[in-house]
């Protein structure tokens, strides 16, 4: 596991909080590693390889290789155990479901004995309440990272509605904290939110924030730090489709690579501008 404070450490060196979201798709991946034998799984190697000095976290999204079938899962199975030790990998799976199913979820993303799977962190939602979740802080060396304000315009249908005890989604981070402390637990929030970002540190002060949004879905970087920072940094900015497909040639991770050091730099200026380096 990335304990809270390598977490912190690896930002400070790499002057970065960048998590590249790995989304692979392949039917838009460059057409001529399609001869390759797992073409996917080829694709992520060069992205990391290109990467792995910008970034702090690597997320892959299930449901890009699930939906591969049993082709799909290997790949998903080789690109964690290639991911780098020094950087968080975290299975974007959104899984949120009965106890007894969760703890095969859990299995399934944090028992490398039993999938070939050892991620660091996952993504759950927290809809059902304690007993979807606590079956993940079951194991000891690992994140759980809940949804709590997503950037899609159906974010409204629920999480915005009104309680005895305040919006819904603020219930949720008043709750959730109570189950495990910011050492363990993380909260995604859209970068397209980011004046709510006051809000939510009213809630969790101190928890790491991991914040889809930044690039093609038009999340603004520079608001989202006046809002979100905290003296740690606080904060894990994904993105994936503007850095991973950055170019459909041969020299797509240069591309890559261009447009994560891009991202690199700003964050870059904004720790410098908080003190944190």
């Amino acid at each position: 596991m990335i304990s809270r404070q390598q977490l912190i450490e690896q930002i400070k060196l790499k002057k970065s909080f960048l998590c590249v979201g790995l989304d692979t798709d392949i039917e838009k991946i460059p057409s001529f590693l399609l001869d390759y034998p797992d073409p996917v799984l080829e694709f992520n190697k060069r992205i990391i390889d290109a990467t792995e000095d910008l970034c702090i976290a690597y997320k892959p999204n299930s449901a890009f290789y699930e939906c591969r079938g049993i082709s799909g899962l290997q790949s998903l199975i080789d690109t964690c155990k290639y991911l780098p030790k020094n950087c968080l990998s975290i299975i974007d799976a959104k899984r949120g479901d009965m106890g007894n199913t969760s703890e095969m979820y859990a299995k399934t993303f944090f028992d490398e004995a039993a999938s070939g799977m050892n991620f660091d962190a996952i993504t759950v939602s927290p809809y059902m309440g304690h007993d979807a979740v606590t079956p993940y802080l079951k194991y000891p060396d690992k994140w759980i990272i809940l949804l709590a304000l997503t950037s899609s315009a159906g974010s409204k249908d629920f999480q915005y509605l009104e309680t005895e005890a305040g919006l819904l989604y603020e219930v949720v981070l008043q709750k959730a904290t109570t189950w495990a402390g910011a050492d363990r637990l993380m909260f995604v929030v859209g970068a397209t939110k980011s004046t709510e970002f006051t809000n939510i540190r009213k809630y969790a002060p101190n928890n790491f924030l991991l914040v889809p949004g930044i690039g093609a879905q038009g999340g603004n970087l520079s608001e989202v730090c006046h809002y979100g920072m905290n003296a740690d940094c606080g904060l894990i900015v994904n993105a994936s489709r503007s850095i991973i497909y950055a170019s459909k040639g041969k020299d797509f991770a240069d591309a890559a690579r261009h447009e994560a050091l891009n991202l690199q730099q700003q964050m870059k200026v904004e720790l410098e501008k908080a003190e944190i380096i």
